[in-house]
């Protein structure tokens, strides 16, 4: 008997810019980007989504600017393309959202580099209340130079120092979310009390990078702690993941390519004492089909037309921190002595699946990212595209796809008339959310009644359940001092965290 195949999840990969991995497509006659600062186009575009069954829409989002090409501090090329400038924090629409939907998810990604757990945990809360459970977060650390100016800093902390502030920043917000606040708190309170006050915790926490006593000022909301994301894919990024991470967005261009990290990624998990297979892996795409592969192939050569070849040169100069504007406008980056060790890697890379003899010139390397950046591209008719997400899904052992857009709402569009019902008629795609009105966690996992973290997710370790005088993990001691290995130690310490990480 035939086992049935692996159902995808279809997430809308966004911006609330009016440019993502686009530049320059805001001039393309049809495309309503440019209304990316009204709450009408995304309420309009989530139950557009919604009607469709995608999983969720998963917002990207920077906290500077591109101006690493022509720089430094150089944002001339960056503001004419809107290459993901000026670009408005997502957060604050996704209430708006979820109160005129029932079921879609919401991601939404925030650094842990320049914002205070503190803080952050009460916006999660605060947006989990609010829609009902159907928020994630995507974690991240930041990468733009430009960023770090505005947070008062020379330039960014150092690549792996940001994910050991990382760590413990994940476990100062487990502590917030559920270790604050008993199960029971609220529903087992004394008559006349809202809660219980002896159901409600300081979490003291003193480590390296955060002094936070709490307690947390949001009581727990449906899922406690959102649904985390991650998208990091350097090691120190694949062992956050890991060990973090309830989904993983990865980028690459080829399926073959992107299953190492898939590996890496589950063997980690393993080793962590999560099960491998629940972490879902969702890949990034940039998908335009259309009745036949001829008219597909047609359709992005017009949307390209209305491309930013400076602002794409904009966006590499961000995401790598080279600035090709050094370099001549005819020099080959694959056999360019001068040229960075990554840059020739990279170029080499994306020449492999391009036809021989083209020259990898910045024209190129503009056209190449001019749309859906540095991801893969998938263009064809339904059946050609179908043909490919069903490959990297077995290929990669990817559990689903961000699909990134050309054009608002064109490309969504084209996807629901075209890509999802023959995704539907191959059983790759489900007919309605597997819980519907549920949490984002529930739909994700597909398991009922599941909107809390896995009991071997590291965050479990925080919990405070019904009737405990406090959660397991500070319960041994006098304010939090145990002794490991014969030795004082705080609940807080390095030591502590280490190993609750």
């Amino acid at each position: 008997m035939t086992a049935p195949k692996k159902q995808l999840i279809i997430n809308a990969f966004a911006m609330q810019a009016p440019g993502h991995l686009n530049p320059g497509l805001w001039k393309y006659p049809t495309d309503t980007s440019t209304q990316y600062h009204s709450i009408k186009h995304w309420i309009s575009l989530a139950k557009k989504l919604e009607k469709a069954k995608f999983h969720a829409i998963f917002f990207a989002d920077v906290l500077g600017g591109y101006d690493v090409y022509n720089g430094p501090a150089n944002l001339d090329a960056t503001i004419p393309a809107a290459a993901q400038f000026p670009i408005n924090d997502p957060l604050y629409s996704i209430p708006a959202m979820a109160a005129a939907t029932e079921s879609i998810g919401f991601g939404v990604t925030a650094s842990t580099t320049y914002e205070n757990p503190y803080m952050l945990a009460r916006k999660f809360s605060t947006v989990d209340h609010l829609s009902e459970g159907r928020v994630a977060w995507n974690i991240v650390t930041s990468y733009l130079d430009s960023a770090a100016r505005n947070f008062g800093l020379d330039t960014q902390v150092e690549h792996d120092e940001r994910y050991r502030i990382a760590n413990e920043y994940m476990e100062v917000a487990y502590k917030l979310w559920e270790g604050s606040w008993r199960d029971d708190a609220v529903t087992a309170a004394p008559k006349g009390s809202y809660a219980n006050p002896k159901a409600v915790r300081q979490i003291n926490h003193k480590g390296k990078h955060f002094d936070i006593p709490g307690p947390h000022v949001c009581e727990p909301s449906k899922q406690r702690t959102p649904f985390l994301f991650q998208a990091g894919t350097s090691s120190a990024g694949r062992t956050f993941a890991a060990t973090h991470a309830e989904a993983i967005f990865l980028n690459g261009h080829t399926p073959e390519l992107v299953r190492p990290s898939v590996d890496s990624i589950r063997a980690q998990a393993k080793e962590f004492g999560r099960d491998p297979n629940s972490i879902k892996i969702v890949a990034g795409l940039l998908v335009i089909v259309g009745e036949t592969d001829e008219k597909a192939q047609e359709n992005f050569k017009e949307l390209a037309s209305y491309g930013d070849r400076e602002g794409a040169l904009a966006l590499f100069g961000g995401w790598s921190g080279y600035d090709l504007g050094k370099y001549g406008d005819d020099e080959d980056f694959r056999f360019l002595d001068t040229a960075p060790p990554a840059v020739r890697s990279m170029v080499n890379h994306w020449a492999k699946s391009s036809p021989e003899g083209t020259k990898w010139n910045k024209k190129t390397i503009a056209e190449h990212l001019i749309i859906g950046g540095n991801g893969a591209k998938v263009i064809g008719s339904a059946k050609t595209v179908a043909d490919e997400l069903e490959r990297w899904a077995d290929v990669a052992d990817v559990d689903g796809f961000n699909l990134s857009y050309a054009a608002v709402p064109e490309t969504f569009d084209d996807i629901i008339e075209h890509l999802l019902p023959e995704l539907r008629r191959r059983g790759l795609f489900w007919d309605d959310y597997a819980v519907p009105g549920g949490t984002l966690r529930e739909n994700y996992l597909g398991l009922a009644g599941h909107s809390r973290l896995s009991e071997t997710h590291p965050g479990a370790k925080f919990f405070w359940r019904p009737g405990e005088e406090a959660p397991a993990y500070a319960r041994k001691g006098t304010n939090g001092v145990k002794k490991a290995n014969g030795v004082k130690e705080t609940v807080d310490s390095s030591a502590k965290r280490q190993r609750v990480a």
